[in-house]
C-alpha cells in the first residue's frame, strides 16, 4: 500500500485547504469546538452543509449521477482529513452518509428523485429508527409491527436512542412487516414522514446533560409501500449494508489527531503542581504518545480499508475494527482532556449550547467542554454496536475463530 500522495492529490490537498480557509466561518469552527455531543446543532451542521453544496462538495462520496462529486476514494479521505484538521463541523452523516447510499443502492428511481435531491439540500433533516427498548445490540430482536392494509403499512411500536429525533422531518426505520418469519427475514426498511399524527418524541438526556437521543412513539402511523426500500423483508441485508457504511464509512483518525493536537498545545501552558508545565511532565507524556501512537495505527488501517475500496473491493467486516478502536480512542483522548484542565475540566453547565454564551467558562471555552465531551463519549462504545458486538464480529469475521 502506497500512502504517499501523487502530485494530482497534492494539488487536490491544496485546493481543499484553500476552500476551507476562505468558506470556514470562525463561527461554524467554534461551534464545533463547543459543542460535545457527537453530532453538532442543525444550526451549525446544516450551515456548514449549504456552504458545502454551494461548491458542490456535500455529497462527496455520492455517484455524479445523484449529485456527487466523482471523487476517488482517495481524493474522499483527503477532503475528510483536511475537514478535520481545520475544526470544521461534522456532517449529517444519517442523511449524507446512511440512508443516501441505501436509497441509491436499494431504492426505486422515483425514490432517488424525491429524496436525494432534498438531502442536498437540507430540506429532509433524517433520524435513524433502529433501536428499540430490549433490541439494541440483538437488533433483529426488534417488534415495532408494520401491518400491510392496502398500499398502506401501519406501523405501531417505538424506537430508543434516537439521535435528533427531535429535529428530523424524516426518519428511516427498521420495522417487522412479518413476525411468523425467522426474525432476519421478516424485517423491512421504511421511510417514514415525521410531519404526522401518532408519532410523539420523548427526549432522552445524557449523562452529560445534552439532549441528543429520543425515544420516539408510533402509533398508527401510516407509511406507503412506496416507501419501502427494498423488497418486503430485506430489511435486514440493507440495515447490514448500512451499518459497514456507519462503522468504516468515515476516518476517525484525523479528528482524533486533530483533538490531542490542541490538548498537546494547551499542556504546554498549564501547570503540573511542581512548578513546570504539564507538557513536560513525564507521566503525561507517555499517556499523549500511547494515544498518539493508537491514532496513527487507526490511521494506517483506514487506509489500508481505503486502499481496498480503490481497488473495487468492499469495505467488508474489518470496518468493525475501526469502530472499535475508534471508539476507546475517542474515550481516551477525551479523558486526557479532563485531567488537563483538572478541577476547570470537571465543570458540567448544564446551559446548552455553550457556544452561544449562556455562561461564561471559568478556565476557558475547551476546559467548559472537557466534563460534558467526557462523559458524552462514554456512548461511543455503545452506540453503532458494542465493544462487545464488534469484538465478535472480529473474531468470526475477520480472524476466522
Amino acid at each position: 500500500m502506497d500512502i504517499a500522495l501523487s502530485p494530482a492529490e497534492t494539488a487536490f490537498r491544496d485546493e481543499v485547504r484553500d476552500f476551507l480557509a476562505a468558506s470556514l466561518p470562525e463561527a461554524l469552527r467554534e461551534g464545533a469546538a463547543r459543542t460535545p455531543s457527537v453530532f453538532v446543532e442543525p444550526e451549525i451542521g446544516q450551515e456548514w452543509n449549504k456552504v458545502l453544496n454551494a461548491q458542490g462538495w456535500l455529497g462527496y462520496q455520492w455517484p455524479v449521477e445523484h449529485g456527487g462529486t466523482g471523487w476517488s476514494p482517495t481524493e474522499r479521505y483527503i477532503f475528510e482529513k483536511e475537514c478535520a484538521l481545520a475544526g470544521a463541523p461534522g456532517l449529517t452523516v444519517l442523511a449524507l452518509k446512511l440512508v443516501a447510499p441505501v436509497i441509491w443502492a436499494f431504492g426505486t428511481e422515483a425514490q432517488k428523485r424525491f429524496y436525494l435531491p432534498r438531502i442536498l439540500s437540507g430540506e429532509d433533516y433524517w433520524c435513524q429508527g433502529f433501536s428499540e427498548p430490549g433490541s439494541g445490540s440483538d437488533l433483529a430482536s426488534l417488534q415495532c409491527r408494520a401491518q400491510l392494509e392496502g398500499d398502506t403499512y401501519i406501523v405501531n411500536g417505538s424506537k430508543i436512542w434516537t439521535t435528533h429525533a427531535h429535529h428530523a422531518n424524516r426518519m428511516f426505520a427498521l420495522v417487522r412487516t412479518d413476525p411468523a418469519a425467522r426474525k432476519q427475514a421478516g424485517i423491512s426498511f421504511l421511510l417514514i414522514d415525521m410531519a404526522q399524527p401518532g408519532i410523539s418524541v420523548r427526549p432522552i438526556l445524557t449523562l452529560a446533560g445534552d439532549h441528543e437521543v429520543n425515544q420516539v412513539f408510533l402509533e398508527d402511523v401510516r407509511v406507503p409501500v412506496s416507501d419501502r426500500v427494498g423488497e418486503e423483508g430485506a430489511g435486514w441485508a440493507i440495515a447490514k449494508f448500512l451499518l459497514e457504511n456507519e462503522r468504516g464509512g468515515s476516518c476517525h483518525a484525523p479528528k482524533l489527531g486533530y483533538d490531542l493536537d490542541k490538548i498537546e498545545t494547551a499542556a504546554a501552558q498549564e501547570p503540573d503542581g511542581l512548578g513546570g508545565n504539564l507538557a513536560d511532565d513525564p507521566q503525561w507524556k507517555r499517556r499523549v504518545a500511547n494515544a498518539r501512537l493508537g491514532v496513527q495505527s487507526l490511521e494506517m488501517i483506514e487506509l489500508r480499508i481505503l486502499d481496498g475500496i480503490a481497488k473495487g473491493r468492499e469495505p467488508g467486516p474489518q470496518t468493525s475494527l475501526c469502530k472499535l478502536l475508534a471508539s476507546n480512542l475517542r474515550q481516551e483522548v477525551d479523558g486526557l482532556a479532563v485531567d488537563l484542565y483538572g478541577a476547570a475540566g470537571l465543570q458540567l453547565d448544564p446551559a446548552r449550547p455553550f457556544y452561544v454564551g449562556n455562561t461564561a467558562p471559568l478556565h476557558s471555552p475547551e476546559a467548559q467542554a472537557a466534563a460534558a465531551r467526557y462523559l458524552n463519549s462514554r456512548a461511543w462504545t455503545i452506540f453503532g454496536g458494542t465493544n462487545e458486538v464488534q469484538l465478535g464480529i472480529i473474531a468470526k469475521t475477520v480472524l476466522g475463530l
